[in-house]
């Protein structure tokens, strides 16, 4: 267990240092709209969304309807069914896997991603429940710091929420520079779907067809390279 928690952990160092600051911002947002830190905490236990998180605020605030939100959040998150699709097999051997299915975040699936790449035989599979309870964590007791701090710091806050896309921004960088090849043609893929489809459908709607289209040609460019490879 020392070994897997030691993995985890460094594996997670990353997401630590960005879901602080990120929980921190959400926390604070939060507050700002009036909500203490019982309601960050929460909402951070049982949603954990990321950016959902941020655009649930405003819901709030507003009293939306439960059907709106729910609504809401399925297209705001409907990305991780795609990303889900690729550890279906995996997930279905491990006793955890309803809360793998619940807490597999971007950034944590590009964690899991990395380990699954680098031990294809899933050797360190135990360690990947304690990647994404970390990495929950992390997340929650950034949540409960910013919602404290927004009580007693006399600043201006507005902009803070721009920094769940700095982390996105980030974690795209890290995997270019590891895999340029596939990680660079995937990125070009997705910015050209969604620039297209920003057009076509609009800022509201663009979202949950560029995702689509971006998984097509992905995997269309991977069988493609299994074809290469095959004698």
């Amino acid at each position: 267990m020392k070994k897997y928690i030691k993995y985890a952990f460094s594996r997670t160092l990353p997401v630590l240092f960005g879901y602080i600051f990120l929980g921190i911002a959400f926390g604070i947002v939060l507050q700002q709209a009036g909500f203490n830190f019982i309601w960050a905490f929460c909402i951070s236990l049982f949603l954990y969304a990321g950016s959902m998180q941020f655009v649930l605020v405003p819901l709030l605030a507003s009293a939306a309807s439960p059907l709106t939100v729910a609504v809401t959040t399925l297209f705001v998150n409907s990305r991780h069914v795609f990303y889900g699709l690729s550890f279906i097999e995996s997930f279905k051997k491990m006793k955890t896997q309803l809360y793998m299915i619940f807490s597999l975040s971007d950034e944590t699936y590009s964690v899991l991603c990395s380990c699954k790449n680098e031990d294809p035989e899933e050797k360190n599979r135990p360690a990947w429940f304690l990647i994404n309870l970390f990495d929950q964590s992390y997340w929650i007791i950034g949540s409960v710091i910013g919602a404290l701090l927004g009580q007693v710091l006399p600043f201006d806050f507005t902009g803070i929420d721009f920094s769940m896309t700095a982390l996105f921004v980030v974690i795209l960088l890290d995997q270019v520079l590891a895999h340029p090849k596939a990680a660079g043609r995937c990125a070009v893929t997705g910015l050209l779907a969604g620039v297209i489809c920003l057009f076509i459908f609009g800022s509201g709607n663009f979202l949950l067809p560029a995702l689509i289209i971006t998984v097509l040609f992905v995997t269309a460019f991977a069988q493609a390279e299994r074809r290469k490879e095959l004698p």
